[in-house]
């Protein structure tokens, strides 16, 4: 496939070697508007919004997936495998399932467990473990440590339903997994199967073992900035 292709308007070369991925297109425009130097809009097929600019020197991209793994999947397949992007880092919301987190608290996803059919595709004779790069984890780690923000690092669940009719989210909590959101699992493994690298930085937006901490749509888009310098940071 040539570029743009039907999801993405770009041109070859728009996009840096390191893509942060939001969620939120609104959260992809703070972050370029916040933290860019000259930022250019690049892409706003659907209104994702996809931006490249400067920090501290660097050159860097920032660009939306929307939500869920059939979305980032699109996203991410087609800026690895058509972009020459190099690393892709989400930086998203989660649920805590852990009583050692709190809301505002980050999660550094080592993998990704998974209720989804995503990696079928690849028509394996077993289950694929879906995984972080560990450079990229290691460096976020370091981040997380100088700047004195408490994290945490282990399994994600990513959920293919954000209303589950049974409830059972929090089942995945006794095999030690920290949290969920709906992306991270696709994300990986489209880095596998092109051969590049990803992170997903995950901010605890709400909690399923304290229920009383929450955060609204406009803090979720706006006050995240922990993982979003800590992604710029490793970038």
């Amino acid at each position: 496939m040539s570029v743009p292709t039907p999801h993405i308007e770009a041109k070859l070369g728009d996009f840096a070697e390191t893509v942060l991925m939001p969620g939120d297109p609104l959260r992809s425009k703070f972050i370029a508007e916040k933290f860019f130097e000259n930022p250019v809009l690049v892409n706003n097929v659907r209104g994702v919004n996809g931006y490249t600019g400067y920090y501290k020197g660097k050159r860097v991209s920032v660009m939306a997936s929307g939500m869920g793994q059939p979305a980032i999947g699109i996203y991410s397949y087609e800026l690895f495998n058509f972009y020459g992007v190099e690393n892709i880092i989400r930086v998203g919301s989660c649920g805590s399932y852990s009583k050692d987190l709190h809301v505002r608290d980050i999660i550094l996803a080592q993998g990704a467990c998974t209720n989804g059919n995503y990696a079928a595709q690849y028509r394996l004779p077993g289950t694929f473990a879906p995984i972080a790069d560990f450079g990229l984890l290691k460096k976020a780690a370091e981040a997380c440590e100088k700047k004195g923000i408490h994290y945490a690092v282990g399994n994600i669940y990513s959920s293919d339903t954000f209303y589950e009719d049974d409830n059972s989210g929090m089942e995945w909590a006794k095999m030690n997994v920290l949290g969920v959101e709906m992306e991270s699992a696709a994300l990986y493994c489209n880095a596998a199967r092109a051969g590049k690298k990803a992170l997903c930085i995950c901010t605890i937006s709400d909690s399923f073992i304290y229920p009383e901490e929450n955060t609204t749509a406009e803090e979720r888009q706006n006050s995240f900035t922990d993982m979003m310098e800590i992604a710029l940071e490793i970038a």
